[in-house]
């Protein structure tokens, strides 16, 4: 397979990891139109605050890696929140305290959504 191949599989993954962690984060949002998403919001939430909090390594990061390195390019030692979104957000590295607050962000932020949520359909369901 061709070397461009490799590269433009690589970008598609970081779109879709960057998807992932938009959904982490504001997918609570999606259920006040679509109560189902829940189900699939839920855990994804669970995924990346316990990434966040433990300091693992997404699984999607090494394989983006694997795809630019097959393809002749050159990967990158740090996470994808390290290498993509953190440059955008700060100007310094990811520390354990910056990723125990991104956990507690996606953890208040949708505890917030959720809580919005039920005390509408409580509210829907007492009224005659």
């Amino acid at each position: 397979m061709s070397t461009l191949f490799y590269h433009r599989l690589a970008d598609l993954l970081v779109l879709l990891h960057l998807t992932f962690v938009l959904f982490v984060l504001f997918g609570g949002l999606l259920i006040l139109k679509w109560p189902w998403v829940m189900w699939l919001h839920l855990p994804a939430a669970s995924w990346g605050a316990l990434i966040e909090f433990t300091g693992w390594i997404c699984p999607l990061t090494p394989l983006e890696q694997w795809l630019r390195e097959t393809g002749g390019g050159r990967g990158y030692q740090s996470g994808f929140i390290e290498h993509y979104v953190l440059p955008l957000l700060y100007p310094a590295g990811l520390t354990g305290r910056v990723q125990v607050v991104l956990g507690l962000l996606v953890l208040l932020l949708n505890c917030g959504v959720y809580l919005l949520v039920f005390r509408r359909r409580r509210q829907s369901m007492q009224r005659p």
